[in-house]
């Protein structure tokens, strides 16, 4: 028996944590050692931090709650001091971070990448695949049309921004499909806004991952996603945390209260009660429960979120276009894409 056995189960926690670092911080909480089935190493590079996670095994996969699969996080948060040079950093980093996970993964320097922006192009925190498709650099109508004056160095790209339920009628996953069966992409690269469990981490934390996409999933909705099942090739997901939840503010509340009167007085059980003795896992359930009567949780960005999502969205797209094309240099890219 190991020591993970008999913890909660976090599949009942996926709404809310999108990010595979997130579920990881969650399951070790207890203090319990490395987590069976997961495997990771972190890299630190002057204000940019790198955390590469495998889940190998169903065993891993159950604790985490996320699939099988290998995954990469970036964590910045002087990002939001709108440095340009740090920004073009976590470009660079980015691209070539990416250049090696599709060379990990098995996608050669000729593969056929189908680029899908997710989302909705007219609400800000979900506009981030719209906003990185515009910034693509897309080059299949010219191999197509003219590909003997394709200069070398380029790759086949092509992008889609296909909207939403709501504004198309159409789900993402099956206009996604009929572009798969037409224009026969090797490798699809999918962009969504995410939710995250930590204020810290919105807009300044990016996530690569092998798993696929779901759209919608960082809001609870549970609807056909972007898979190599589905699509028939494989699905890279690139996520961004753009909002976080009204009950992950109120529990992380408690923790900093907590924390307050801890240090004035050391005693804290004659406040917070049986409070203080939960999991974190059950008291940010028991705070979701409590946010019941609304009939929903609330989702908070940033007041500044316009800015933000278009300075994330670049450095995503500058990224891409530098991993994706021999020609466009990686050792010093630039995020400023307009």
């Amino acid at each position: 028996m190991n020591d993970y056995e008999h913890d909660i189960d976090l599949q009942r926690f996926t709404v809310g944590i999108d990010l595979a670092l997130e579920a990881k911080e969650m399951v070790e909480s207890g203090g319990k050692g490395p987590i069976p089935g997961v495997l990771s190493e972190v890299i630190e590079d002057d204000g940019i931090t790198i955390t590469r996670l495998d889940i190998v095994d169903e065993q891993g996969s159950q604790l985490m709650g996320k699939m099988i699969g290998h995954y990469v996080t970036f964590e910045v948060p002087e990002l939001r001091k709108q440095d340009t040079g740090l920004q073009d950093r976590v470009a660079t980093k980015l691209a070539q971070e990416f250049e090696t996970f599709l060379e990990r993964i098995g996608i050669g320097k000729t593969a056929n990448v189908l680029i899908v922006g997710l989302g909705n192009w007219n609400v800000t925190p979900d506009a981030l695949g719209p906003i990185v498709v515009e910034n693509t650099l897309v080059t299949r109508h010219f191999f197509e049309l003219m590909p003997d004056q394709v200069a070398p160095g380029y790759r086949n790209v092509s992008a889609i921004a296909p909207g939403v339920l709501g504004i198309t009628g159409i789900e993402s996953s099956d206009v996604v499909q009929g572009i798969v069966e037409r224009a026969k992409p090797d490798v699809i690269i999918a962009i969504d806004a995410l939710a995250s469990k930590a204020l810290e981490r919105v807009n300044t934390t990016i996530q690569i991952a092998d798993t696929g996409i779901h759209p919608g999933s960082g809001i609870g909705n549970k609807r056909k996603g972007l898979t190599k099942e589905l699509l028939g090739v494989p699905v890279i997901a690139i996520g961004v945390p753009t909002v976080v939840y009204a009950s992950t503010i109120v529990n992380n509340t408690i923790d900093l209260m907590r924390n307050h009167v801890k240090d004035q007085n050391g005693n804290t059980d004659h406040i917070f009660g049986l409070i203080n003795q939960m999991e974190e896992n059950d008291r940010l359930q028991l705070v979701r429960e409590a946010l019941g009567p609304l009939g929903h949780d609330l989702l908070v960005t940033p007041k500044e979120i316009d800015q933000f999502i278009e300075d994330i969205a670049n450095i995503v797209a500058s990224g891409l276009n530098a991993a994706l094309h021999d020609a466009v240099d990686k050792t010093n890219v630039s995020a400023y894409t307009h």
